[in-house]
């Protein structure tokens, strides 16, 4: 069987299902996952709203972006370094 891939909301919204008294075995056949994999994202996702996921992803983002513009100045500053030397 192919591994389905889940969105963050989704697998919040079965997170929440399961807080409100359902089955997590029957949850995980109904979604087609493995009860290890619900825990896994438990752990992971246990306790968050949607709009903390997206927050999150933002943040995710956000810091990737900061260590990219880190990377250019750095390499700009060498440049400057190397072309500013008088041979």
């Amino acid at each position: 069987m192919k591994p389905k891939q889940f969105l963050e909301e989704q697998i919040i919204g079965i997170l929440k299902e399961a807080e409100a008294g359902g089955v997590v075995t029957e949850l995980c056949r109904r979604h087609g996952m493995s009860s290890a994999t619900y825990y896994a994202r438990k752990a992971k996702f246990g306790g968050l709203e949607v709009s903390d996921s997206k927050l999150r992803a933002l943040e995710e983002e956000n810091a990737r972006l900061k260590r990219s513009l880190a990377d250019t100045m750095l390499d700009n500053a060498g440049l400057k370094d190397l072309l500013s030397k008088k041979w």
